[in-house]
């Protein structure tokens, strides 16, 4: 293991500012019990192995990983504990107690379509979610996570209908302060987190309805900004590990036979791929080039490249650059032929009229079923899915201890920076 660098007793991240760990936990519905998977083994497993559990300095949350991370921020003054409840939510899930689907809603289908007066017009209705998030999260533990030092801030993403911007919104410790610039066309927002924020956060454009915050109604942050990266750097992570939710695919997938024309539920479940799934890596590689355009200055002109290049950056009002740290964690399998799987084997929870809809919408094109994994809030799925996480965290062992560095590293001081140091955002 590499030993981080030490200044005076304070902890240092890779320029020589103060550690500071951010947590991305990004959207697609069901699939959030993989970010819990791989969270049960960063947190729990080696967690007994490191002798205490990481330290988390900022979470940032987007769609269902904006839920999962508000439920870890209220519980971060025992993370394995904490982390341990959240398993336990996930895998004692009912399909028929998270999303409701009945006659109203069938009458209701054209609505979703056409628009009109009905502002909750969805194809679910999310009333038993909202309850269940309400009850299971302790909303008022998230202040006192941050007020005592558990946590330096947390982040939400949501986007806004009207205008199509990024809103995220953050609730701080005593001693942060939000940053002062934002990406292109998101706008930040101080703001105590609760219930309507997650939800507005993992309200997907057409299955669920909008959510009002005060006079706006807001969607899915995933449409824009699924790995919400650009908030955690803002907020002075020097150290960034992200979950993503799909897998990493390199050149053409062939099923072995001529592909045919898709049905209506395989190309939304396409489209909502590309929308929710398909930004990790892109925000990945931005950081990964400019941690490697400074490595490359620095090799060519020496230790005053980046100071150089700053001084020019600071003078036009730009954030300036520097090194951020960067671990991402994928699935090794595809969880939309997990989810076809799971449909097909008849081990789904719920009512029949919900089950049945499942099956319209798992199409048996190919052996994938990518809308229905978005949907399957059901606890034996959710199961196989935090054994994935678990298992993909498991193998990575070794990089995941390298990154989070030793148990007596957390003890050292932390900064209370305001996150103007950063690298310039992925755009969206």
């Amino acid at each position: 293991m590499i030993p981080s660098p030490q200044k005076k007793g304070v902890l240092l991240g890779p320029d020589g500012h103060r550690k500071k760990v951010a947590v991305i936990l990004s959207g697609g519905g069901a699939r959030g019990a993989y970010e819990v998977g791989v969270l049960s083994y960063v947190l729990d497993g080696y967690a007994r192995v490191r002798g205490a559990a990481p330290r988390f300095d900022i979470l940032c949350g987007t769609s269902v990983g904006a839920i999962n991370a508000c439920f870890l921020a209220a519980h971060l003054a025992d993370a394995t504990v904490g982390i341990r409840r959240l398993v336990d939510l996930w895998t004692e899930l009912d399909l028929g107690r998270v999303l409701g689907f009945g006659m109203r809603q069938a009458l209701g289908l054209h609505r979703v379509v056409l628009g009109g007066g009905a502002a909750t017009a969805g194809v679910f209705d999310v009333t038993p979610m909202t309850q269940l998030i309400e009850r299971e999260i302790p909303w008022r533990a998230i202040a006192r996570t941050l007020r005592h030092g558990h946590l330096s801030a947390l982040s939400v993403s949501a986007t806004e209908v009207s205008s199509g911007r990024t809103v995220i919104f953050m609730q701080t410790g005593p001693d942060g302060t939000l940053p002062t610039t934002a990406p292109p066309r998101t706008v930040i927002r101080g703001s105590i987190i609760g219930p309507l924020h997650a939800l507005a956060s993992a309200a997907i454009p057409i299955l669920f309805p909008p959510v009002r915050i005060g006079r706006e109604l807001f969607m899915d942050g995933g449409v824009r900004q699924n790995t919400p990266i650009a908030p955690a750097i803002r907020l002075g992570a020097t150290h960034v590990f992200a979950i993503g939710l799909s897998r990493e695919v390199s050149g053409i997938e062939s099923g072995g036979e001529d592909a045919r024309p898709p049905g209506a539920a395989m190309v939304l479940g396409k489209v909502l791929n590309a929308f929710l799934l398909d930004h990790v890596q892109s925000d990945y590689e931005v950081l990964t080039r400019v941690n490697r355009m400074i490595e490359d200055g620095e090799s060519s002109y020496g230790p005053g490249f980046l100071p150089t290049v700053n001084k020019a950056v600071i003078a036009r009002g730009d954030l300036p650059y520097r090194r951020v740290k960067s671990l991402v964690v994928r699935p090794s399998q595809d969880i939309g032929r997990l989810a076809a799987s799971h449909m097909r084997s008849g081990a789904v929870r719920g009512n029949a009229l919900t089950k049945r809809l499942l099956q319209l919408v798992d199409v048996g094109e190919a052996t994938e079923s990518d809308l229905a994994s978005y949907l399957l809030f059901d606890g034996s799925f959710a199961q196989k899915l935090i054994d994935l996480g678990r298992a993909d965290a498991e193998a990575r062992r070794h990089e995941i201890a390298e990154f989070f560095g030793s148990a007596a590293d957390d003890s050292a001081p932390r900064s209370s920076e305001s996150g103007e140091w950063s690298v310039p955002p992925p755009v969206g």
